[in-house]
């Protein structure tokens, strides 16, 4: 896109930027903000310390135009603003947020922004949007795989890690394709802008984040049907049969795709990821690829890092990184994925912050087919009716008393089923980083 076309939204604007971030993507649309001559208060409650790199990025640009309020959050910075960027996940209920609404300030997040620009001015432009409780990320990369080896232009945004969504702007043309992952959050911001993707896909909908939503599971939805909602005609809705049995029991008005059930032949296991598969193979096919280029390509991706991640072997025993599974049911499906495919009762490490989700049915599942495991210290652990013969406070313990249980041909599993956040960890990126680093030893 020209840079005369965007400027307009950033040149001389006022702008309070919620969130500078440790990922790369609110550091990222910051940057992006005030290269763009924007007037920016970027604030952040976390410490100069914790945003050490960050804060050392974005300084060496001194910027003029740009203001870091770290540590501490005014209600003056949001006030007499022409917009508020916010990360996703603050609660709607913010003060801060209330009071920009009180004075009339608009609340954009920076997916969502891209979006409505692009619609603007570049009437083109494919955009592909997916969400689910489960299966989203690996559906979005395979979705970005398809397109991309059919010779498409392809931008990827939402909720990937170290990608800013602003910057996307400097590089889309009309005719290009812009393939999100979207979380409920970043659907707020769909909402606050009334707009969806063309296309929309809907992996599947369980309890999850239920500590921020108040244990209200409508809310939950409701956020996550802003991926639908604004669809214009000619816009199309694809959905898992799981997916489509859980929006009408909210949404019976609402007419949803449902791809092939014909097993796809792939290098991931587990019939979660034939999901993610078919739901892929049926945007390309909606896009206009070939049949046989989309199994090509199915057939030839690899799996997300942390994403049911098959690691390899690590003297004689297999590891398979699921650092992202943050929820039961996600836990389980890794478990019975690998029994699925090797007839093997994995060791699992598991362990975490909570999230106030039922634990009853993965207690059973990890009684009944998992061979050991292993606990990481956290608040959802605590929750665990589980033995406690095995329970460290660092994960790098962890993965040392896995090893020692496993015998050649075993397998590891590691899937947290709880949140990452701690004293360790600033998010799953950390967690996931340092779990490969220490594997690696037993290289």
């Amino acid at each position: 896109m020209k840079k005369e076309i965007y400027l307009p939204y950033f040149k001389d604007k006022k702008v309070t930027i919620l969130g500078l971030g440790l990922l790369g993507r609110g550091m990222g649309d910051t940057l992006f903000v005030a290269e763009n001559q924007a007037d920016i208060i970027c604030t952040d409650t976390r410490s100069r310390e914790k945003l050490a790199e960050s804060i050392k990025k974005v300084e060496s640009h001194n910027f003029k135009n740009l203001q870091l309020i770290i540590g501490e959050i005014r209600l003056i910075d949001f006030e007499n603003r022409d917009y508020i960027l916010t990360c996703a996940g603050m609660p709607k209920d913010y003060e801060y947020l209330m009071h920009a609404r009180k004075n009339g300030i608009p609340i954009y997040m920076s997916a969502a922004l891209v979006v409505s620009i692009v619609y603007k001015h570049l009437p083109n432009v494919k955009v592909i949007g997916v969400t689910g409780t489960r299966g989203k990320t690996t559906t979005t990369a395979l979705i970005a795989h398809i397109l991309h080896t059919a010779g498409k232009t392809v931008h990827l945004g939402g909720n990937i890690r170290g990608i800013a969504n602003l910057p996307i702007l400097e590089k889309i043309e009309d005719g290009d394709y812009l393939v999100l992952e979207l979380d409920s959050w970043q659907l707020q911001g769909f909402g606050e802008f009334k707009i969806s993707p063309n296309i929309a896909v809907f992996t599947s909908f369980m309890d999850d984040h239920m500590n921020y939503y108040k244990d209200d599971r409508r809310a939950y939805f409701l956020d996550k049907a802003n991926i639908y909602k604004y669809q214009k005609e000619g816009d199309i809705l694809i959905g898992s049969n799981q997916a489509k049995e859980e929006i009408s029991k909210y949404d019976l008005e609402v007419e949803v795709s449902i791809p092939t059930s014909d097993i796809l032949e792939m290098n991931l296991i587990g019939k979660h990821n034939q999901i993610s598969a078919r739901l892929a193979y049926e945007v390309g096919i909606k896009c206009g690829i070939d049949e046989s280029n989309i199994k090509e390509s199915i057939k030839n991706f690899k799996a997300v890092e942390g994403r049911l991640e098959d690691m390899g072997l690590f003297r004689g025993v297999r590891v398979f990184n699921d650092n992202n599974a943050t929820t039961p049911d996600a836990t389980i499906a890794a478990i019975k994925s690998i029994y699925e495919k090797y007839n093997k009762k994995p060791i699992l490490i598991l362990g975490g912050g909570d999230k106030n989700l039922p634990l009853d049915h993965l207690e059973e599942v990890i009684k009944e087919d998992v061979q050991d495991f292993v606990l990481l210290e956290g608040a959802g652990t605590e929750r665990l009716k589980l033995d406690r013969k095995y329970i460290y406070e660092r994960l790098e313990d962890c993965i040392d008393q896995a090893f020692k249980l496993a015998q050649v041909g075993d397998i590891i599993l590691f899937s947290p089923t709880f949140v990452s956040f701690s004293k360790y960890f600033n998010n799953e990126y950390e967690r996931n980083d340092l779990f490969v680093k220490e594997v690696q030893k037993y290289a």
